[in-house]
């Protein structure tokens, strides 16, 4: 398709208007943008044939107001009670506040909210600002059946925080955020649980000035999701962050946790680990609000030494070669790197135009040496902890990529541009559905036998939709195993479109093998695949914990978890039948 050079769509460049439905929309800072860079904007024009004129005239930048056009149906006694306990300030009950406390930033969210459909609002959304508020407010739901759902960072992609019987939302953000304890001598930090990533990050690196700590720390979580999202969504999601195959994910980060259920509380003990009978931590981690509040959790921190660290890239013949490589580094006893990326083919493509590699001296080479389109894979990421440590990992990862035929990139930069951006890549969102393209993801967990195989499947069926660019990495390894991030982009005119598009995936992942969830959680997205899943003796256990913790069903119900589902839900069909 033939296009002027230099070329610019007509993107949207304002500071976000407060009070619109973009901004129910917008990922993050009002002011935020990440425009699609030239080679992502070839991409997309000759992927979906558009034309300049195609990406000039924006289909609905959502700027419309929100109007207060819900009413809140809570009686007025419920009210009475709520104002009284945590202040008229932090009782909430307009339109604008309810759906930005419960929609959150998957895609259906968007979609809905571009369209101006508003459901499965809470009726008043309340700020706690105490533990002792917290057992008041759920003590009074619980006995007048008030169903009662938690908001932490609004990050969620499996509509988590949705409430479709109503009731109240509980918002951690404005008051519980605060520090309780910093443990030097153990490592560890007590914080509440509406805390936020970078929050918590500033605190701990500056624990010096912060505690009088003799240095600074780091909690080793960065999910994407980083700048906007709290310690109590990890927690209650099972999240990972992008350096989690050194740090660990959330579970290996928790320590103690501290839940307010229906009936009662609920602390775990601080030890790092002990042979007591079943590990509750464990058993809470994951319950996405379904148990019970959680107030404050211990997080275990680590020496922040930013110095030691190693950056590393290579670039591979083949997927095939590529996998074996990353499975000798996971399983040579060498240590872990911290961030360890593996792009398939078309993902590295992608990349290529992406990180700015192609058309540069190292494409040029890769290009001489044979290195394909569509074949070759690129694997990026850094080495953490002490110095000699990195520098010995750094070295042992370099010997195995040369050992499986990789070209080594490390001195073009390619990490540090990835790191970078690596938390506004969100922002390209909402550029591309300006225009009607969609950018989605699924992921997955896998051991290195299944890879290939629901690598295969789940590509095949996304293939399977004409003009569907279907990218893959691998960002979470272990010694067994590995998650799949599967990122779609599609040219798609309805809800039910993409609707059928995404539970499509999430079949073929189930069909495949695959964990349905790595570290994005289950919410009511993924919770008709759930049972299928892990198994209906496991399911029979999540229910056991439902009907102990939570007698009434109060707690996050309509969905989460697999629990109380609607008969559409079930059949895999929910809000398939939206109005577009």
């Amino acid at each position: 398709m033939a296009k002027k050079e230099g070329f610019r769509p007509n993107w949207y460049e304002e500071v976000t208007p407060p009070g619109t439905y973009r901004s129910l929309v917008k990922w993050g800072d009002p002011a935020g943008i990440k425009h699609p860079n030239s080679g992502l904007v070839r991409l997309i024009m000759d992927q979906f044939q558009l034309t300049e004129a195609d990406l000039s005239n924006p289909l609905n930048l959502s700027l419309d107001m929100v109007t207060d056009s819900v009413p809140c149906r809570m009686p007025a006694e419920h009210l009475a009670f709520f104002r009284a306990l945590c202040g008229d300030e932090n009782v909430l009950t307009d339109t604008y506040t309810r759906i930005s406390r419960s929609y959150g930033k998957g895609m259906l969210d968007a979609l809905r909210l571009r369209r101006k459909i508003i459901q499965n609002l809470p009726e008043v959304v309340i700020a706690p600002r105490s533990r002792e508020e917290i057992v008041r407010l759920v003590a009074y739901a619980d006995e007048h059946r008030i169903p009662v759902t938690v908001f932490g960072g609004g990050s969620t992609v499996t509509r988590g925080m949705e409430t479709p019987l109503g009731g109240i939302t509980v918002d951690m953000s404005r008051h519980m955020n605060r520090v309780l304890a910093f443990n030097e001598t153990d490592q560890t930090i007590t914080v509440e649980a509406g805390i936020s990533g970078p929050r918590l990050e500033a605190l701990l690196n500056n624990a010096a000035r912060e505690f009088g700590a003799a240095r600074a720390y780091t909690c080793g979580h960065f999910p994407q999701s980083f700048e906007y999202s709290s310690v109590g969504g990890w927690a209650v999601t099972r999240g990972a962050g992008q350096n989690s195959t050194y740090y660990g994910k959330i579970e290996d980060l928790v320590i103690a946790q501290d839940y307010v259920t229906p009936i009662g509380e609920l602390r775990t003990c601080p030890q790092p680990r002990a042979a007591t009978g079943p590990d509750f931590d464990q058993v809470m981690l994951g319950g996405e609000g379904a148990f019970g509040i959680l107030v404050s959790v211990t997080l275990r921190v680590f020496r922040y030494m930013p110095e030691n660290r190693k950056r590393f890239s290579y670039m591979f013949r083949t997927w095939e070669e590529a996998q074996a490589a990353c499975r000798e580094i996971m399983q040579a006893e060498i240590g872990y790197p911290s961030v360890f990326r593996l792009s398939d083919p078309e993902e590295t493509d992608v990349a290529m135009k992406l990180y700015h590699i192609e058309g540069t001296p190292a494409d040029t080479i890769l290009q001489k040496l044979g290195y394909q389109p569509m074949q070759k894979c690129l694997l990026l990421g850094l080495t953490d902890g002490e110095k000699d440590f990195c520098a010995n990992l750094d070295r042992k990862i370099r010997r195995i990529c040369r050992q499986h035929r990789a070209f080594e990139l490390s001195l073009f930069g390619v990490t540090k541009r990835w790191e970078k951006d690596r938390f506004r890549d969100p922002y390209l969102r909402e550029d591309l559905q300006d225009f009607g393209v969609l950018i989605d993801t699924l992921e997955c967990g896998v051991t290195w036998e299944q890879m290939p195989r629901v690598h295969q499947e789940v590509r095949a069926f996304v293939k399977s939709r004409p003009q569907t660019v279907c990218m893959t990495h691998l960002s979470h390894a272990y010694p067994q195993g590995a998650n799949l991030y599967f990122i779609f982009i599609a040219r798609i005119a309805t809800i039910k479109e993409y609707l059928q598009l995404q539970y499509g995936i999430l079949e073929a992942i189930t069909k495949s093998g695959a964990a349905i969830s790595h570290h994005h959680g289950v919410g009511k997205q993924t919770a008709p695949w759930l049972e299928e899943c892990i198994g209906k003796p496991q399911m029979d256990v999540v229910r056991l914990l439902k009907q102990h913790f939570d007698p009434h069903n109060i707690m996050n119900p309509g969905g989460t978890l697999g629990l109380d589902m609607s008969a559409e839900q079930a059949q895999k069909r929910w809000s398939m039948d939206l109005e577009d």
